[in-house]
C-alpha cells in the first residue's frame, strides 16, 4: 500500500543515510577494519572488473584499474575548495550528470551531504571512500574503493583539471555502483542527477514556447537555492555534441549559475549564466567573456559579475539569445529539509509510495478506461535485465465527495482538471498549476495498462496542503441476515431447494461439503445466465466454513436458505461486472464488486487478491469470484467477532490463531 509520509521544516540535522553495503558494514565500519589490518579496500559489491564497466557491449579497451597513489605522487580528495571547474567530462556519455555535478558546487550545504568531508588521503587512508545520493525518499550511503579506470595511466573517465583532485572520479565512480555499471549512466537528464544530488523535484520548460516570467522564475529558483540546466535539442545522433558557430554544444547538458540584470546603454538588460561542463568550449556572441557590451557596463558591476571569469567553459549570455539558442531548461526545487536556516521561502511537500500491479493498480492512462483504478523507481539500475524507463504521467481531477474509491464510471464521466502535457519514457514527469482551493484526485499512471513498476508520487504547494491516499481503507458492513423463513412460509424457490436439500440429506439432515458440491452445481446449471463449468470443493469448503456456526462440518437447510439469499445477491453483482457473459470479470473490476458486497479493501490487499485468483488474462471466473467473496466475509465476521471493542485490532493466542486460519 503507497506510505504518505509529510516532510517538515525540521533542523535538527540531516536524516541519517542507510547503509547499502551487502555485507551490512558502514563505511567507518570498513574503514577502520582495513586500518587494524593494513590492507587497502577492495570493494566486493562493485569490483574492479569489466562488469561493473559496461553490461550490453565488450569493453573496448584495455582499462587499468589504479588507484589515486599510482598516478601521481601526492593525491588529494579535494584541493583547496570543490568547485564546478573541478569537473571535466571523460570518455562516457554522462555530460547530464557532469552538468548537475558542476551546479551541485553552487550549494556548499547540498555538496557537504552528498560528498562528506571526512575522507582524505592522509593518515585515515585506506582506500575507501563513500558519497550519499537520494533515492525514492531516502538517503543511501555508497561505499566505493578508490581503483579507477585508466588507460595509459590516465583517467578515462570524470576527472577534474588537477591532476591530483579525485573526489569528482569518485563520485562518479560511486554514483556508477549505484546504477550498477558506468554503461548505465550513458544518457540521461540533469535534472534526475540534480535530485538524486538534494532530494528535490525537477520541473521542465520547453524555451521554444516559455511563459513570460521564466526569467522571473529562474532567478527565483536560484535565490531559494534551486539546482538549473539547459540543452539544445538534436534532430540525429549525428548532431550529438556538434559545436555550433557561435561555440555551443548540441545535444550537451550544461548548468545555470547565474542569473544578473545590469545597466547598459540606458536600458535594463537580462543576463544568464552557463557552465560547459567540458571545463572549455564558450559562447563566443553578445556577453561572452571577452565581448565589447561589457565595456559600457558599470566597472564595479562588471568586476563584481565576471569576477574569476577565464576560460574555464563558463560564460555570460543574453537571456533573450538564451531562448533563441538553448531549447531546454531544467529546474530542480529543494525540499525543505535541504534548505538552510535563513531561507524565508519553502515549499510544503506530500510524499507517497506506491506500485503499479498487474490486475490491481496497473491500469494504464484514460484510453483505457476499462482498466483504470511520478517518478518511477530504480529504472536504470534494472537496464541491464532489459527493463527501461516506463511512459508515465499523470492526471488531476476534482475529487468525488464522501467516498474513499473513484471507479471506472467516474473517470468516464468527468474531464480532468489538470493533466502532464504528456507520457513520457522519462524518471519522473512533473508539472507546475494554479488551481482554486478545493479537493483534489492525483491518478499516476502508465500509458499502457498492465505494466508493473514502482512509484512515487511528491506534491509541493506553497502553503501547507493535507493528502491522503484513495482506497487505502479496510472496512466492511456486512448486516446480519434476516432469520429464514419458517417452513409454511416458504417460496416456491425455497421448497424446491428443500426437496433437492433432502434427497441429499443424511438421517441428520444436514449436508457435507461433497453434497454441497452437487446440490450448488445442479441448481447453477439451471441458470443459463452463469456460464461456468463447476464449483470447486475449495470453493464449497469456504461456504461450509461461512455457514457452518456450530462447526460441525456440515450445513442444515435453514443454513442453507440464509447462505442462498447471499448467493443471489453475489450472483448479480458477478454478472453485472461480466458483461460480456464470457464467465469471467475482470480484476480491476473486483475493488468495485467487492466495494458493492459491503467490504472495502487497500491497494495491497486487492494486489494480492488478483494475483491469487485472477488468470494470465486478468480475469476472474465465477468459481474463484465465490471463494475470495465468501473467504473475506468469513475473515471479517470472525475478526469483528473477537474485536468486541470495535478498535479495528484484536488480540489472539496460537490456539485461536490456527482455529480462524483454518477456519477460512
Amino acid at each position: 500500500m503507497p506510505v504518505q509520509s509529510t516532510l517538515s521544516v525540521s533542523r535538527s540535522g540531516p536524516v541519517q543515510a542507510l547503509i547499502t553495503q551487502s555485507d551490512g558494514k558502514s563505511f567507518e565500519e570498513l574503514r577502520s577494519e582495513c586500518l587494524q589490518t593494513g590492507a587497502l579496500f577492495q570493494d566486493p559489491d562493485f569490483p574492479a572488473e569489466d562488469k561493473s564497466l559496461f553490461f550490453s557491449e565488450s569493453v573496448p579497451v584495455n582499462f587499468e584499474w589504479k588507484r589515486p597513489k599510482e598516478l601521481c605522487s601526492d593525491p588529494e580528495f579535494i584541493v583547496g575548495d570543490a568547485n564546478r571547474t573541478d569537473i571535466c567530462q571523460g570518455q562516457l556519455g554522462d555530460c547530464w550528470l557532469l552538468a548537475a555535478i558542476a551546479s551541485l558546487t553552487l550549494k556548499k550545504d547540498a555538496l557537504a551531504r552528498v560528498v562528506p568531508h571526512d575522507q582524505d588521503f592522509g593518515r585515515r587512508y585506506a582506500g575507501i571512500f563513500h558519497f550519499q545520493f537520494w533515492q525514492h525518499n531516502k538517503w543511501l550511503d555508497i561505499v566505493v574503493d578508490d581503483r579507477l579506470p585508466t588507460v595509459r595511466n590516465q583517467l578515462v573517465m570524470l576527472h577534474s583539471a588537477s591532476n591530483n583532485e579525485f573526489w569528482s572520479a569518485l563520485l562518479e565512480k560511486a554514483y556508477a555502483k549505484l546504477h550498477g555499471s558506468y554503461e548505465a549512466l550513458k544518457g540521461g537528464s540533469t535534472m534526475e542527477a540534480m535530485e538524486d544530488f538534494t532530494g528535490g523535484v525537477g520541473e521542465n520548460y520547453d524555451l521554444k514556447s516559455a511563459p513570460n516570467e521564466l526569467f522571473s522564475i529562474m532567478k527565483k529558483a536560484l535565490d531559494r537555492g534551486s539546482m538549473m540546466g539547459c540543452s539544445i535539442n538534436i534532430t540525429s545522433s549525428a548532431e550529438s555534441e556538434a559545436r555550433t558557430s557561435t561555440g555551443l554544444v548540441k545535444g550537451h547538458a550544461y548548468s545555470i549559475t547565474g542569473m544578473e540584470e545590469v545597466e547598459y546603454q540606458g536600458r535594463k538588460v537580462r543576463l544568464i549564466r552557463i557552465r560547459n561542463p567540458w571545463g572549455q568550449v564558450e559562447w563566443n556572441g553578445p556577453w561572452s567573456d571577452n565581448s565589447r557590451e561589457w565595456n559600457y557596463v558599470d566597472r564595479a558591476e562588471k568586476n563584481r559579475i565576471l569576477q574569476n571569469s577565464t576560460d574555464d567553459g563558463e560564460f555570460w549570455m543574453e537571456f533573450e539569445d538564451f531562448k533563441r539558442n538553448y531549447d531546454t531548461v531544467e529546474i530542480c526545487n529543494m525540499t525543505p529539509d535541504a534548505l538552510s536556516d535563513d531561507t524565508k521561502r519553502h515549499w510544503e511537500v506530500n510524499l507517497f509510495e506506491g506500485s503499479w500491479i498487474r490486475g490491481a493498480t496497473a491500469g494504464g492512462c484514460r484510453n483505457y478506461i476499462g482498466t483504470k483504478t511520478e517518478m518511477q523507481k530504480n529504472r536504470r539500475k534494472l537496464r541491464k535485465e532489459g527493463l527501461d524507463l516506463e511512459t508515465i504521467g499523470f492526471a488531476v481531477y476534482d475529487a468525488p465527495d464522501d467516498t474513499d474509491q473513484a471507479g471506472k464510471d467516474f473517470f468516464r464521466y468527468h474531464a480532468s482538471k489538470a493533466r502532464s502535457r504528456t507520457y513520457i519514457n522519462m524518471r519522473e514527469v512533473a508539472e507546475r498549476f494554479t488551481l482554486p482551493p478545493g479537493r483534489y484526485l492525483l491518478v499516476p499512471t502508465t500509458f499502457q495498462p498492465h505494466h508493473e513498476a514502482d512509484f512515487l508520487v511528491r506534491i509541493f504547494s506553497e502553503k501547507k496542503a493535507d493528502a491522503v491516499e484513495m482506497g487505502a481503507v479496510i472496512d466492511a458492513d456486512l448486516p446480519e441476515p434476516p432469520m429464514p423463513s419458517a417452513p409454511e412460509d416458504e417460496t416456491d424457490e425455497e421448497k424446491f431447494l428443500r426437496k433437492l436439500f433432502e434427497q441429499l440429506a443424511g438421517s441428520d439432515q444436514a449436508i457435507d461439503v461433497y453434497e454441497l458440491q452437487e446440490m450448488l452445481n445442479g441448481v447453477l446449471s439451471r441458470r443459463k445466465e452463469i456460464k461456468f463449468e463447476t464449483l470447486s470443493l475449495h470453493t464449497c469448503h469456504s461456504i461450509i466454513n461461512l455457514m457452518d456456526v456450530d462447526n460441525t462440518g456440515k450445513m442444515e437447510f435453514q443454513e442453507f436458505k440464509v447462505f442462498w439469499e447471499k448467493m443471489k445477491k453475489w450472483i448479480m453483482l458477478f454478472l453485472s461486472f461480466d458483461t460480456d457473459r464470457s464467465g469471467k470479470m475482470s480484476s480491476y473490476e473486483l475493488r468495485s464488486a467487492l466495494n458493492a458486497a459491503g467490504m472495502k479493501l487497500n491497494n495491497k490487499l486487492l494486489a494480492l487478491l488478483g494475483l491469487r485468483f485472477a488468470d494470465k488474462k486478468y480475469d476472474i471466473d465465477f468459481d474463484d469470484y465465490l471463494t475470495c467473496i465468501v473467504r473475506l466475509e468469513n475473515m471479517f465476521r470472525c475478526f469483528q467477532a473477537m474485536d468486541k471493542e470495535k478498535r479495528g485490532r484484536v488480540r489472539m493466542n496460537m490456539m485461536q490463531f490456527l482455529m480462524l486460519s483454518m477456519n477460512v
